[in-house]
């Protein structure tokens, strides 16, 4: 009766795999570290380029979504992006509206302008 169950032992070379003390070993402590100190920045934030035809008599627009969560002055950018686009345009609900497919030419001046959150989305 003096022998062990295998897997049972004392072997001094088998190290502790677990433990029960919350202060104990933490494998996510330095990746939660990280996140911690990393907060969004205002040209990190999501902005989305879209087209849109619907309510428009079968007219094109580009609508870009998301500037709304920065600190930027959305009539300035209309404009600036008019001006770029060669097209008119409007500022409305947050959204910045710019006559015709011009979905390339804002996703390429959005990324100069040092945004980088920049998708086109839908079709």
């Amino acid at each position: 009766m003096g022998q062990h169950k295998k897997g049972r032992g004392g072997d001094s070379d088998k190290k502790l795999a677990y433990t029960t003390d919350p202060a104990g070993f933490n494998p996510f402590k330095d990746l939660a570290n990280n996140l911690e100190g990393k907060e969004e920045t205002d040209f990190d934030q999501p902005i989305r380029i879209k087209l849109e035809k619907k309510g428009r008599g079968g007219k094109v627009v580009s609508l870009v979504q998301g500037l709304d969560s920065c600190n930027c002055d959305l009539t300035e950018m209309a404009k600036m992006l008019k001006s770029h686009c060669g097209t008119g345009g409007s500022e409305k609900d947050g959204e910045v509206i710019i006559q015709g497919d011009h979905r390339d030419k804002i996703l390429a001046f959005l990324k100069k302008e040092g945004y980088k959150n920049v998708k086109k989305s839908g079709g």
